[in-house]
């Protein structure tokens, strides 16, 4: 428990730092949100009114306690340039990223972890060699490109779905599963060839260790030693890779959502850092950090659940 109590306390720590940092690097850079909103023709005396307006003629550290106080009531401010709560927009953006982030997280799991295992199972072998330079190709493909190629196989030529054609949930939920998993899959093959190599240098490690000599003296079979001794083992430092994958997720979801006209956060973050419309740049910048750091919360509780001796050195 008290573990748990310190990585809580040193996530919440994190999250106040990445705010201040976020706030006062927006605050700072050049570019004035008024003349945004106004125009290159807007005179002096409105812009100075603007600023005002917006809470921009305020002092850095002012803005910010403000901002934060309200942050932690769930109020991010108002858009700048659609003149709605940031918190609105947000929430009627947020399933269908989450929806394909998951997507992604299923698919780099389903496909990456099996696959690992049985090239570890069969090394050495045909196989073996066979899943290694296809994972090699996979890996040096970014989730833009992929997404691209994906577009080109079985959206255009295959016609499996229509590219750009996205399709609602309150519409068609089944349409809308099907057409996520498509980007779901460029954003997948990436962390799928990553976590495959972790899981076959760390089982390929395993076979090497004093425990599974002994394993084989007591008379197990190769499936018991494998299934039984080693995949425990190997799997900590694949648990610990998940959390450190979601960060480049994130950013690769954001990404193929413009690749195949997806409109969630990615969408409105371009836009709004086009637009300097900072409250909705810095809170989607903010919700994107709670996310990664709570799964890294949710990754060392469960390596503690695998390995109970972290954290008791």
């Amino acid at each position: 428990m008290k573990y748990v109590l310190k990585k809580i306390l040193s996530c919440i720590i994190t999250l106040f730092i990445v705010s201040l940092l976020v706030f006062v690097a927006f605050a700072l850079i050049p570019g004035d949100p008024a003349l945004s909103r106004l125009g290159t023709n807007a005179t002096e005396a409105t812009l100075a009114a603007m600023r005002h307006q917006m809470g921009l003629d305020r002092p850095l550290a002012v803005r910010y306690l403000s901002w934060l106080a309200d942050a932690l009531r769930g109020d991010f401010g108002t858009s700048y340039s659609y003149s709605m709560t940031v918190s609105s927009m947000i929430l009627d953006k947020l399933p269908i990223t989450l929806t394909l982030m998951l997507f992604s997280m299923i698919l780099m799991v389903v496909i990456g972890v099996p696959l690992g295992v049985y090239a570890s199972y069969k090394e050495g072998t045909v196989i073996d060699r066979i899943i290694q330079i296809i994972n090699q190709i996979n890996m040096a493909i970014p989730p833009f490109f992929s997404g691209i190629l994906i577009t080109l196989i079985f959206g255009v030529t295959l016609k499996m779905f229509t590219p750009g054609g996205f399709v609602s949930i309150n519409r068609d939920p089944l349409g809308f599963f099907a057409y996520m998993f498509f980007p779901s899959l460029s954003v997948a093959l990436p962390k799928c060839a990553m976590i495959l190599n972790l899981l076959y240098s760390s089982l390929n490690g395993e076979k090497k260790k004093d425990y599974v000599r002994t394993a084989y003296s007591r008379g197990n079979t190769s499936n018991a030693v494998f299934f039984g001794h080693m995949l425990k083992n190997a799997s900590i430092p694949t648990v610990t890779f998940l959390g450190m994958a979601l960060a480049d997720m994130i950013a690769g979801s954001i990404i193929v959502e413009q690749v195949f006209g997806i409109p969630g956060l990615g969408r409105i973050l371009l836009t709004s850092i086009q637009n300097r419309d900072y409250p909705v740049v810095i809170a989607i910048i903010m919700l994107i950090a709670m996310i990664v750091i709570v799964t890294n919360l949710l990754v060392d509780v469960l390596y503690k659940v695998i390995d109970p001796r972290v954290g008791n050195q």
